[in-house]
């Protein structure tokens, strides 16, 4: 790798970036052409069932590109999907080499796509920041290979750790540019998942509101193990899919009255007397929702955890101490009982929202055959699940 590589490659992910909020649950692609040391075209993926990276950038090419060289943060497609393979777009354009930073985790394309490319005569690379591109698309790896959306526990606490004051009193914990960043990850991911004790407290829109751009609203989904959600809710008013996730304990009528006011019903398994939320993932990856964003309370939280559906935590702290033995925390339950069963976080990042603080990781998980299981002997079974 040299430097002039890096940079059309570093154009091809910001391109890439262009995407988010568009194209889920497809993955975020950026390509350019370059001719002569000048790049001559630029595409990325921009909405789902829409032309790919590679073909937004030959419509863009004010030059014939026979002979170029062209990179794209992801392996082009072979296979005939809503669109035709880009790997058949790339050898009729005459291209001559083709630099990868990843390969296409999707087991239909797997390699394909670039051996394809090599049979006919073109030189291909791959790997050139390869890291850079998985983190992009962290969310399509892990849905493309599971079927089940990728999960971000989201929080945000004091500087001793609590949600809300002894009161219930939490707005608000963060400051602006916190809460404002929360509404861009919410743009990015296809769900917003709560609980109903949520929804009854505080009467949430769970919409997206961002100032520079019209943000996509996610699917709102309440965890609701018997529909006892208020008809009056916000959450049946706004744009955008809401969905009940609830059991056989459910009234009829309660569940008739929600589809009335445009609601969508999930009814799962009971687990412990409540919301299977294992089952809620699948049926949700079933439904082509890639990605949740969980902003439960404590209880959903933990039991999120001990489910195992949560692969990385968004921890906003505000330098604020307000005290409370009573006072909730942002992960309740019953708790782990020894520090070296606690629940791991890896691939650490910290981010400044001024006096704010954001703690990223993604949860540490042994090695499985499930993409989705965790360990769960660090967690007392004697927990309940959560509505």
């Amino acid at each position: 790798m040299n430097d002039v590589e890096e940079k059309y490659m570093r154009r091809a992910l910001e391109l890439a970036k262009l995407g988010i909020g568009a194209v889920n649950p497809n993955p975020l692609v950026g390509a350019v052409i370059v001719k002569d040391g000048r790049i001559i075209g630029e595409g990325y993926h921009r909405a789902y069932g829409g032309p790919h990276a590679e073909i937004n950038a030959f419509n863009s090419a004010k030059e014939d590109v026979t002979g170029d060289h062209m990179y794209v943060t992801l392996e082009p497609c072979s296979h005939y999907g809503k669109t035709p393979p880009c790997a058949k777009a790339i050898i009729e354009k005459g291209i001559k080499k083709v630099t990868i930073s990843m390969v296409d985790p999707n087991p239909i394309v797997a390699g394909n796509g670039i051996q394809i490319l090599k049979d006919n005569g073109i030189e291909v690379e791959v790997g050139l920041l390869g890291e850079e591109a998985k983190k992009l698309n962290e969310v399509f790896i892990h849905y493309i290979t599971t079927k089940k959306p990728f999960c971000i526990m989201k929080t945000a606490s004091t500087l001793d750790g609590k949600i809300a004051t002894v009161t219930g009193d939490s707005k608000w914990i963060t400051n602006e540019k916190s809460r404002e960043y929360v509404h861009y990850i919410r743009h990015r991911l296809s769900a917003i998942m709560v609980g109903v004790d949520t929804v009854i407290k505080d009467n949430p829109s769970l919409t997206t509101r961002l100032k520079d751009i019209k943000g996509r609203n996610p699917v709102r989904i309440i965890v609701d193990s018997t529909a006892r959600i208020p008809l009056n809710s916000k959450v049946f008013k706004e744009e955008g899919r809401t969905i009940i996730a609830t059991t056989e304990k459910a009234a009829k009528e309660s569940l008739s009255k929600i589809q009335e006011l445009g609601g969508e019903i999930i009814i799962t398994p009971i687990k412990e007397g409540r919301v299977d939320l294992n089952f809620l993932m699948k049926r949700l990856g079933e439904e082509k929702i890639d990605s949740v964003l969980l902003e439960g309370g404590g209880t959903l939280n933990y039991s999120a955890l001990k489910a195992g559906i949560v692969d990385k935590v968004m921890n906003f702290i505000a330098p604020k101490i307000i005290g409370g033995a009573l006072a909730k925390t942002s992960v309740a339950g019953d708790g782990i009982e020894f520090m070296k069963d606690a629940i791991n976080l890896k691939d650490i990042s910290i981010t400044r929202f001024d006096e704010d603080i954001l703690i990223e990781g993604s949860l540490v998980r042994e090695q499985s055959t499930d993409h989705n299981s965790i360990d769960h002997k660090s967690i007392d079974h004697r927990s309940k699940s959560i509505e």
